[in-house]
């Protein structure tokens, strides 16, 4: 399985240490609530918001060089209007990941 990494990260800051320390706090600012969100979402069953949470936690995703989680993530994004939720466990495993590696920074 793909982990997070800095790797997008250290390329978009370039060093410059605080922008780097903004972007974190962003991420680990938006990233629960976001997350939260998006369970209460589809415990409610409401497609729309489902897929509107899964967008915003896509870009997360990207941002912490995950590449195959945000492909996954965009197509789970597009399959959930038509209330297809064969991608669900394993989006629910890549936030599992972004959780645990954003308790390491």
């Amino acid at each position: 399985m793909e982990l997070p990494n800095r790797s997008y990260i250290d390329s978009l800051c370039r060093g410059d240490k605080a922008f780097e320390e903004r972007l974190l706090a962003v991420i680990k600012t938006e990233f629960p609530s976001e997350k939260e969100v998006y369970y209460n979402a589809l415990k409610a069953k409401n497609l729309a918001e489902i897929a509107e949470a899964v967008h915003k936690l896509k870009h997360k995703i990207s941002i912490l060089g995950l590449e195959k989680g945000y492909a996954l993530a965009a197509q789970y994004e597009n399959e959930i209007l038509d209330e297809n939720f064969n991608h669900s466990q394993s989006f629910e495993k890549i936030l599992d990941s972004m959780t645990e590696y954003l308790k390491t920074l």
